[in-house]
């Protein structure tokens, strides 16, 4: 079974996430990562590879952390430990330091006793799925024995988190002053970045979330619980919440009545703006198939193009670069600026979001309402045969009746999962009731035609 997901390699830390599987990864990848042609002309200079390493605040990250770099150092890569940082900031550093590749250790919003284990290559960029395979093949092969001087360094990479923030400040377009904003650092990775920079652009700053152990990472806090945000924004009277999750690569908001804002919301905001001001290329948006109906509408309205991909950020990612766009994301908050950051970056997005706020002198809510947020209902229909969701004509009708019915007032999407026996079923409609009876009527069919 591949080692590598979606998103680098995620488990549970000492179950399927050993120091021994960190170690040999990281050896793994100074073999493959060591043969480009920069590289390959670092080593005919007689320089040693550089990698950039850091972590969120979760406890395992400490001996995760630590066999990464023994991994690269036995292998004759020179090894910059940032600590603490964000995995945006990583992805930053790598370029920013001219690094040959990068390696993350966080499980994202994930709960504390999981962790994960991501690469970036040179210029802070995603692998390839084919250089992840590279890499996991070559772990069973054999690796870089350097000797004398020939090892690798581990130096302490001082001032990584204010080389961060400087560029992230640098990205705006107009100061902060003004705006009361509430962040919620989920326990993780920017609970200290992340206050620092906000107030260092003019905001005022109030903090929840911002205390890690180790252990309370996600832990009822940050982008997947925005709860306690919500009720912070409303008791404090700010004008905006902002929550982070763990390694702060995803933004979600609320407004000054505690509403959500979500990615697609923050989306439709930033491509207007970035279109009125000259910054959209091709004014073009790029985001994934499970965006909401509103943000299409609201899009063709004002002239910009909605790009669809598959579900996942590093699908936005490989189309924006291919493309050349400015701006994409998820609707899970994941929001990409291609001029500032090679990945998403929750601060930024963050930090942009309330700029046009300042910008513009107005509240979250006047901003987010350039879209309507169309119903939208998913059901997990399991243990059915989720190859045959595309081929099945019961299947196949069903869902062209049910378009047909609900015309340009909503929208269907049948997609298999890509690690479990199921169909997700997603209906959206002008209203909750139709979309969740449309839902539960094509997900009836599934069920009869598809059962294993």
């Amino acid at each position: 079974m591949p080692i590598f997901g979606t998103d680098g390699v995620r488990g549970l830390a000492n179950g399927i996430l050993t120091a021994d599987l960190a170690l040999t990864l990281a050896q793994a990848t100074a073999v493959v990562l060591g043969q480009g042609r920069t590289a390959e002309a670092r080593k005919a200079e007689g320089k040693r590879l550089t990698a950039v390493v850091a972590r969120d605040p979760r406890v395992s990250g400490h001996f995760l952390e630590a066999a990464v770099s023994a991994g690269l150092a036995s292998s004759g890569v020179d090894v910059l430990e940032a600590g603490v940082i964000p995995t945006p900031a990583l992805a930053f550093l790598v370029a920013d330091r001219d690094a040959d590749f990068g390696v993350m250790i966080s499980a994202s919003h994930n709960a504390a006793p999981d962790n994960g284990i991501k690469i970036f290559a040179r210029g802070g960029r995603k692998l390839p799925d084919v250089v992840e395979q590279r890499i996991e093949a070559a772990m069973s092969g054999e690796m870089l024995r350097p000797t004398g001087a020939g090892v690798g360094r581990i130096i302490r990479f001082s001032d990584a988190e204010d080389r961060y923030v400087v560029h992230l400040l640098g990205s705006l377009p107009n100061r902060l002053n003004g705006i009361k904003v509430v962040l919620d650092c989920a326990h993780g990775a920017a609970s200290g970045v992340s206050p620092e920079t906000f107030r260092d652009a003019g905001a005022e700053v109030t903090v929840i979330g911002a205390d890690p152990d180790g252990w309370n990472i996600n832990d009822g806090v940050g982008s997947t619980h925005l709860e306690n945000l919500a009720e912070a924004v409303v008791r404090l009277g700010a004008d905006i919440g902002i929550a982070h999750d763990g390694d702060a690569d995803r933004c979600l908001a609320v407004d000054a009545e505690g509403r959500v804002i979500d990615g697609d919301q923050i989306m439709a905001i930033l491509a207007v703006s970035m279109k009125e001001r000259g910054h959209l290329t091709d004014d073009t948006l790029v985001a994934t198939v499970m965006s909401n109906l509103g943000l299409h509408l609201a899009m063709r309205e004002h002239g910009i193009t909605v790009r669809q991909t598959a579900v996942g950020d590093r699908y936005v990612l490989e189309d924006m670069n291919e493309g050349g766009y400015a701006l994409g994301g998820e609707q899970s908050g994941h929001v990409i600026m291609s001029d500032f950051a090679t990945t998403g970056d929750g601060l930024l997005t963050g930090l942009h979001l309330v700029a046009e706020m300042a910008r513009q002198n107005k509240s979250i809510a006047e901003l987010a309402s350039v879209m309507t947020v169309y119903p939208q209902v998913l059901i997990n229909v399991r243990d059915v045969d989720k190859d045959a969701v595309g081929s099945d004509d019961v299947v196949q009708a069903a869902i062209r009746e049910v378009e047909a019915e609900l015309g340009d007032t909503g929208r269907v999407l049948l997609r298999k999962s890509g690690t479990e026996p199921l169909v997700r079923v997603m209906v959206e409609a002008a209203d909750a009731e139709s979309a969740q009876a449309y839902a539960d009527r094509l997900a009836d069919v599934v069920r009869e035609r598809l059962a294993l």
